[in-house]
């Protein structure tokens, strides 16, 4: 795949200063620019003000000049202007207003990490030592940003912008609902679904293991109860942990880790999932609270009463 990776998005929040604790509670480094880092993605995360919660843009990694002429061409039979300068192109999904930004930019070297040993049946591989999980004392910091999920009131034609468009591929689809596409080995990094108005519904970052999702949770709700939005358990489409929890301005971000990766895109079947069915959603863990799937906020951005910061 050219694409090699979701470098980074713009999240429009009524009030900046409350989301950016947020985040930098949640593990991300603030720099002196005002962008925020992720250990290894360096910096993924901007917040910008906006009368509503909302994704502004995002910014994907590419080969080479050649991958931004070619989807010059795609996006032009689909109606779409794009503007490019040979390093970057730019050009905005028009349902959603997203702006998808494509940058020629090196693919990211990420230091290898040793797996975690897990004893089990017949295996003892972590020896005389106690599991890392539970001697571990630092703050979670979140290795890089995994994904976005909008919500498009034209699914349809947002899912075709970045894929017929951008160049994206679709990993899985939850039937008539939402499509899971990769612009890297992820599973996903953008995901699309149905929803009766066009918002940011959640933004993904990975951490070591399923104990760093539960660390990082669990210290964010430490006097903080209210951000509790559903976790910890594990999802059947994806195969990833998570936690989601909701930052100051509504939106869901979640720790995950373990997620599938498609290392060849031969090999790998996308899989069309009922709706329906809760198991297409969830392998173990709590029930899916209702606020997941319709936001407590959903009426207010249909009608447009955002509250002011």
């Amino acid at each position: 795949m050219s694409l090699h990776r979701l470098a980074s998005i713009t999240l429009g929040v009524p009030d900046v200063v409350t989301a950016g604790a947020y985040y930098e509670e949640f593990g991300l480094s603030k720099g002196a620019d005002g962008w925020y880092s992720t250990t290894d993605g360096g910096r993924q995360l901007r917040l910008v003000r906006s009368p509503a919660r909302r994704l502004v843009g995002l910014s994907i990694g590419a080969d080479s000049p050649d991958d931004l002429y070619a989807i010059t061409r795609r996006l032009s039979r689909l109606g779409i202007d794009a503007r490019t300068d040979g390093r970057r192109l730019v050009a905005t999904e028009a349902v959603t207003g997203v702006e998808a930004e494509v940058v020629v930019e090196p693919r990211p070297a990420r230091p290898a990490v040793p797996a975690t040993a897990f004893n089990g049946p017949g295996r003892d591989e972590r020896g005389a030592t106690r599991a890392p999980g539970v001697v571990r004392e630092g703050i979670v910091r979140p290795r890089k940003l995994g994904h976005v999920v909008i919500g498009s009131t034209d699914q349809e034609t947002s899912r075709r912008f970045f894929t017929d468009g951008i160049g994206l591929k679709v990993s899985d689809e939850i039937a008539g609902v939402a499509a899971f596409m990769r612009c890297s080995t992820d599973h996903h990094n953008v995901l699309v679904q149905s929803a009766p108005v066009n918002f940011v519904h959640h933004t993904s970052w990975e951490v070591d293991d399923v104990d760093e999702v539960g660390r990082g949770a669990t210290r964010m709700l430490e006097g903080h109860p209210e951000r509790h939005v559903w976790g910890l358990g594990r999802h059947t489409v994806g195969s990833n942990f998570f936690w989601y929890l909701r930052d100051p301005a509504g939106n869901f971000s979640e720790y995950y880790s373990d997620l599938d990766c498609v290392v060849d895109d031969a090999l790998w079947k996308p899989a069309v999932w009922p709706s329906g069915d809760p198991k297409s959603f969830l392998t173990w863990g709590p029930p899916m609270p209702p606020s997941f799937i319709e936001p407590e906020d959903l009426a207010a951005l249909m009608t447009g009463a955002h509250a002011s910061p």
